[in-house]
């Protein structure tokens, strides 16, 4: 299939520290599957990652440990667009032209500003009223507007490559809901059928939301309950066999606790179906030992990172190679997104004199 006649995909990462389990299996794995029959336009979502003011002598550490996770995952470079986000500097100017088409109520109302903000804040509510304590705050602490604008910039990464298929996590849908809402109301403003909506893409199934190590939520940096792709095998081995469970179960046939039912889904994510059925008859009828749960699930996830881990180790030394893959992404991307923010100003009446 000639590559104009393939349908685009466009997703990216915040360089906000190295890629974990999460990622692996949310996201990346997707898009090297992908590779081979779309348009795949995949990038290192830097700005995205200023919302919580990462050091800057940091920051460019960080995108080049993302790129090498990338490529050491699968991503091939000669198939995909891979590119760092602000080395296209249309997004930016994109994203200002966006926000004038998106309202303060309608960002605040989105599920992971509200959840970002009771933390930034200290807000112990979780009722629907943090609209009113964030803007009554009058503590030191502060929102920053990038958080509040952040499905915004997110839309403008997908419309401004014209994507069809966007592959999130299940925490994302509700701001790719918003991208939808977005292309509409732009395109109904100026009169005109300029961007399609673009859609979830996970072959058929539902979002994959794998949970952490703690207990409970999704595993996530900020939760501090990872599997990294870059942890060596006694590292892994020591989170794994740390990993939050119960006192096991009292009768047959007993529901699982919500920690135990998370080590029951990381087993399904990275295990054979045997091996699942196995421990999970275990706790049906009263056997089940946790600790040779967790031998196994170590043992299995250890199968798929370590390979990932001894790539990343080898690539992340080599910046040569690094700067040649992003050079050629940021050349690609900054083509097709030139075109479509020439194409937004026309409509918009920006025009020269």
């Amino acid at each position: 299939m000639a590559e104009q006649d393939k349908k685009i995909v466009v997703s990216g990462i915040r360089s906000t520290g190295n890629l974990h389990l999460g990622n692996y299996l949310g996201a990346l794995s997707k898009f090297v599957r992908m590779q081979d029959d779309y348009d795949c336009r995949y990038f290192i979502a830097d700005l995205h990652a200023l919302t919580t003011h990462p050091d800057p002598k940091q920051m460019q550490e960080n995108v080049k440990s993302i790129l090498a996770e990338y490529l050491a995952a699968g991503l091939d470079p000669e198939k995909n667009t891979i590119f760092v986000q602000s080395d296209v500097p249309e997004v930016s100017e994109m994203y200002l032209l966006l926000n004038m088409h998106a309202g303060i109520g309608e960002l605040m109302r989105t599920a992971s500003f509200k959840d970002k903000a009771r933390k930034a804040l200290g807000i112990a509510t979780e009722g629907d009223d943090i609209e009113k304590e964030i803007i009554g705050n009058n503590t030191n602490r502060s929102v920053n507007a990038g958080l509040l604008t952040y499905p915004v910039l997110m839309a403008v990464d997908i419309l401004i490559q014209r994507a069809n298929l966007v592959p999130v996590g299940k925490d994302q849908e509700q701001h790719l809901e918003l991208t939808r809402r977005f292309a509409r109301r732009f395109n109904s403003f100026y009169g005109v059928d300029y961007f399609s909506e673009p859609v979830n893409f996970n072959f058929g199934a539902n979002a994959v939301k794998v949970p952490g190590l703690d207990g409970s939520g999704k595993m996530g940096k900020s939760e501090g309950n990872c599997i990294y792709l870059i942890d060596d095998e006694k590292t892994l081995r020591k989170k794994v066999m740390r990993a939050v469970t119960d006192e096991g179960p009292k009768e047959p046939n007993q529901t699982p606790s919500q920690p135990v039912e998370n080590l029951f889904t990381l087993m399904e994510l990275v295990s054979e179906p045997d091996v699942v059925a196995h421990y999970r008859n275990a706790y049906a009828d009263c056997s089940i030992r946790y600790g040779d749960l967790k031998k196994q699930l170590a043992e299995d996830i250890l199968k798929m990172t370590l390979p990932i881990r001894e790539r990343i180790l080898d690539i992340r030394g080599n910046d040569q190679y690094l700067s040649k893959v992003v050079a050629q992404g940021a050349e690609k991307a900054r083509e097709y997104a030139s075109a479509t923010l020439r194409d937004v100003r026309e409509i918009m009446g920006i025009k020269k004199l």
